[in-house]
C-alpha cells in the first residue's frame, strides 16, 4: 500500500507496510555508525522509539535527532533509534559533533530491511520518510507517526505522551 505525503510542497509516493498501532513490529537490520550490524530484536524488552529521515544532514532531521536524543537522557528502559539511508560514516560525524549519546543511529543503506520491512521509502527520491514508531516492551507497535510534510517536524508532545505512558 502506498501513501500520499508532500516533499517541499510536491506530492511524492511513500511506500507503506501496515505498521500500524497494535501491530508486532518486525525485525530490522540495519548498520551503525562503527560499520557493525544493527538488529532490533537486541532491543527487546526496552520501550523504543524509532525515527525515520531522510538526511542527517538537513535542518529539520538534526533537530528531530538531537530532540530525541536529549529527552532520552530522561528515561531508562527508553532506547531511541534513528534510521537513514545515510552512510554509516556520516552518521558518526554527525553524533560525534553534536554529542549524540542516547541514540542509535543507523543506515539502511546496506541490507534496506527498515524498508522492506516497516516501509517509508519515499519512491522519487529513495529516502526514507520522517516517521516516528514507538514500540512497547513486549514488541508492540503502540504509536506511529508518518509526517505529512518531509520539511516538517514530528509531534514531539506526542510521542512523549506515549512515552511516558509505557514507562
Amino acid at each position: 500500500m502506498n501513501k500520499n505525503i508532500t516533499f517541499k510542497g510536491t506530492p511524492v509516493t511513500v511506500q507503506y507496510k501496515g505498521i500500524d498501532v497494535n501491530s508486532v513490529c518486525p525485525n530490522f537490520r540495519a548498520v551503525k555508525s562503527d560499520m557493525t550490524d544493527f538488529d532490533l530484536e537486541n532491543y527487546k524488552g526496552k520501550v523504543l522509539v524509532i525515527n525515520s529521515f531522510p538526511s542527517i544532514d538537513t535542518g529539520i532531521c538534526a533537530m528531530q535527532t538531537v530532540r530525541f536524543n536529549k529527552e532520552m537522557a530522561n528515561y531508562k528502559d527508553l532506547v531511541a533509534i534513528t534510521v537513514s539511508k545515510d552512510l554509516p560514516f556520516a552518521l558518526g560525524r554527525f553524533c560525534a559533533n553534536n554529542g549524540i549519546e542516547n541514540a542509535v543511529t543507523v543506515s539502511d543503506y546496506k541490507y534496506r530491511d527498515f524498508e522492506n520491512n516497516l516501509g517509508g521509502l519515499i519512491n522519487e527520491l529513495a529516502l526514507l520518510a520522517r516517521q516516528v514508531i514507538i514500540v512497547d516492551k513486549s514488541g508492540v507497535v503502540r504509536y506511529v507517526e508518518l509526517v505529512e510534510e518531509v520539511g516538517s517536524e514530528p509531534n514531539y508532545e506526542e510521542a512523549l505522551k506515549v512515552i511516558k505512558s509505557l514507562l
